[in-house]
């Protein structure tokens, strides 16, 4: 079965980490909650624009103003009047048209007016050609002519024709439904000479000046210009302009003639389409929004248009929250959270590329629909790709007939300001959630895993490296798994306690026991060598008395460990020096042992130590008959001793076989032995080293075991650390 390689708390932290999908699930639904919110902006949008249709329905005379019934319109034909920022100043440097040039038509071969005698063939955009474009500001029709011409001849001074010259002649249909025909034919350059032509005669004597009509002539190095200004009260819904070129000044003969369309026929006049200022005025009301306004005729050409969707006054857009000062949490959200969120939100902006921004047609199947009498709405993203802009299309009825149509536009801006809003509060909320609740799980964790080490160090204490219980675990009262678990540890350590108890005690319970039989045998056997025996006898004899000797010697040994134990309880310590009670013994053994080697290795200052020097006796004569039993034959038993800081550190090494790697830590414990029976000459029952940890540990010290080799030679090597007295 797989499990995490950690610890509680950070499991619990890891099962956490799945709460963040709580924020891409609030984000997903943010997301669409702002799909439903593009749909109410649709519905509003198509709703404004049927609220400004309805304002327009059925009020022909808006309509018929602007020439809307016509079937077909041609581009350079039919013309529009660009609402213009500012007056033109008319000085004929065209300057002021400069912002314009994108709307600037230009005529050349394909706009020849031409006669049957007209010879076409060594035509060049050079003889004749213009760039045209008019505009609107106020109640007057501006416009400007840029006439390319390789000769420019003015009228003569006593000439009494007004188009034996290179001259501008307007037609236009007037407001009375009256065609006019207009000629300027000027003398030199300067102001214009307008004339308005009786009878479509060029006879001055018969023409009319025309003061109304405004403009300068300008030569230029590649022809000339005309700045031009009428008032609109002049115009009615036609109008046509053509440029005549005479390039003959002796015999002043007609050249080409270059216009929007042929003026001779008022039935060819093209239509000039100024802004209505009433459908302007009526439309001016809704324009105070982020919403943008247009009002077409069936010819999808402007009528009317208000508003700047570059505004952020959208019902959609939020208010700013002012007149409160930053808490801590507001300068936190500014400086980390917010930038930390933008990494992932966009910011809706105002700065974009707006293509139709002065556009004089507007195309589109949703505005085409419209005009087909059906509403329709239409998504479209911006050159730049910074903004969405929804637009909405209404028709206008009159006489159960489509003469137009209302659009109205909005960015998403106002959308988007709402769902960021929406995603920051959302993100804020689940993120102090999450941090809450991660740091509730984690002290949580804490609280869980400290009461399972608490439980781990008590049980852990309560047995020694050796098996012997040390204290008894205190139960827990708090009624949960750990609580649980607790009390059947403790449950467990008492009744171990118990066993061990038990077996601890049997030692000396089986010596007191066994002592009163064999004391009754070995009487028995006494008594009963006393009485004469034949041979055969007198040996049973004394393997019975070798064995009660060993029983008896075994006997002894399980008793002593048991009795050492209860002395150590009651001990008095002294001050002693550790190296003269190793001299004395080390001399002692000299005399038992006279067949073994040894070499004392001491400093020479003392090394005093707290405890029983008895006690140190004995455990030096525990390891000494260890190591004499299991050293090499004429090999020497190392005794050294050295002082390191707060320790005094002695060590009784031995040539010999080497311990096993598994047996190192375990031949200090009771009833452990490695010699083999066959060797064993007196009885063993693994007690020896297992006193000597007793004395060690008497002493606050430590004993360990560890095999040794140099060169040829190896072996095992008892190592015992006892504290210094602290002075």
């Amino acid at each position: 079965m797989f499990t995490l390689p950690f610890g509680l708390r950070a499991k619990l932290v890891l099962l956490s980490g799945f709460l963040f999908a709580i924020p891409w699930l609030g984000y997903k639904y943010v997301w669409e909650m702002e799909k439903y919110l593009r749909q109410g902006q649709e519905r509003t949008l198509i709703g404004t624009a049927r609220a400004l249709a309805t304002a327009l329905h059925e009020r022909p005379k808006l309509f018929d103003y602007q020439a809307s019934f016509l079937d077909t319109v041609v581009k350079g034909r039919d013309l529009y009047a660009y609402p213009i920022d500012e007056p033109i100043l008319l000085d004929g440097r065209l300057y002021d048209w400069e912002k314009y040039s994108a709307h600037v038509l230009s005529y050349a071969k394909e706009h020849l007016i031409t006669r049957e005698d007209t010879d076409t063939s060594n035509y060049t955009p050079q003889s004749l050609s213009f760039k045209h474009m008019v505009g609107k500001f106020d109640n007057y029709l501006y416009a400007f002519f840029e006439v390319t011409d390789d000769k420019v001849i003015y009228r003569a001074q006593n000439s009494l024709r007004l188009t034996a010259n290179d001259h501008l002649r307007i037609g236009l249909i007037g407001p009375d439904a009256q065609f006019r025909h207009y000629v300027i034919s000027n003398r030199e350059a300067g102001w214009l000479d307008s004339y308005l032509l009786n009878e479509r005669s060029d006879n001055p004597l018969l023409a009319k000046p025309e003061p109304k009509m405004q403009g300068k002539w300008m030569e230029t190095d590649k022809g000339y210009n005309i700045e031009l200004r009428i008032p609109l009260a002049m115009l009615g819904s036609k109008i046509g302009f053509a440029i005549t070129d005479v390039d003959d000044s002796g015999a002043r003969v007609r050249g080409y003639t270059i216009g929007t369309s042929d003026i001779s026929d008022f039935n060819d006049l093209g239509t000039v389409l100024v802004p209505s200022p009433e459908i302007e005025r009526i439309i001016k009301g809704m324009g105070h929004s982020s919403n943008r306004l247009w009002v077409v005729d069936q010819h999808q050409r402007v009528l009317a248009q208000t508003g700047d969707i570059r505004a952020s006054n959208s019902i959609w857009d939020l208010p700013e929250e002012g007149g409160k000062e930053d808490g801590l949490f507001d300068q936190l959200e500014k400086k980390l959270l917010l930038p930390l969120y933008y990494k992932v939100l966009t910011r809706p902006t105002d700065d974009f590329v707006d293509e139709l921004f002065d556009a004089a047609n507007l195309e589109g199947e949703h505005i085409s629909k419209a005009l087909a009498g059906s509403p329709s709405s239409q998504w479209r993203l911006t050159p730049d790709k910074r903004a969405v802009i929804l637009s909405a299309a209404y028709p206008i009825w009159i006489d159960n007939k489509v003469m137009g149509a209302v659009i109205a536009e909005e960015t998403t801006n106002g959308i988007k300001s709402l769902r960021n809003k929406a995603l920051e509060k959302l993100f804020n909320i689940i993120l102090a959630v999450m941090s809450l609740g991660t740091l509730a799980l984690f002290l949580f964790a804490s609280r869980i895993s400290s009461r399972i080490r608490k439980l781990r160090n008590e049980t852990e204490q309560a047995i020694d490296e050796h098996g012997k219980i040390r204290r008894e675990i205190r139960t827990s009262s708090t009624r949960d798994e750990i609580g649980d678990l607790s009390r059947s540890f403790a449950s467990i350590v008492s009744r171990l306690g118990q066993y061990t108890h038990y077996l601890e005690n049997m030692s000396s319970r089986l010596s007191h026991e066994l002592r009163t039989p064999v004391a009754v045998v070995r009487s028995s056997l006494e008594n009963l060598a006393m009485q004469p025996l034949n041979d055969d006898a007198k040996v049973y004899m004394a393997r019975a008395q070798e064995g009660i000797t060993r029983l008896n010697k075994l006997i002894t040994n399980m008793s002593e460990a048991t009795r050492l134990e209860q002395t150590l309880q009651s001990a008095d310590k002294e001050t002693f020096d550790l190296l003269d009670v190793l001299k004395g013994c080390v001399e002692g053994y000299r005399f038992a042992y006279p067949d073994a080697q040894f070499e004392l290795n001491m400093p020479q200052p003392p090394v005093l130590i707290d405890g029983a020097p008895e006690h140190i006796a004995q455990l030096m004569d525990k390891l000494i008959t260890n190591a004499v039993e299991f050293s090499s034959p004429s090999t020497a038993i190392v005794i050294s001793a050295e002082q390191d800081k707060n320790h005094a550190r002695f060590s009784i090494r031995n040539t010999g076989p080497a311990l096993p790697e598994q047996m190192k830590d375990r031949i200090f414990d009771s009833m452990i032995s490695l010699r083999p029976q066959v060797q064993q000459k007196q009885p063993h029952l693994g007690i020896g080293l297992y006193i000597a940890r007793l004395i060690a540990e008497f002493h606050q010290g430590k004993i360990t075991a560890q095999n040794w080799q140099e060169n040829d030679a190896s072996g095992v090597e008892v190592i015992v650390t006892i504290p210094l007295k602290e002075s």
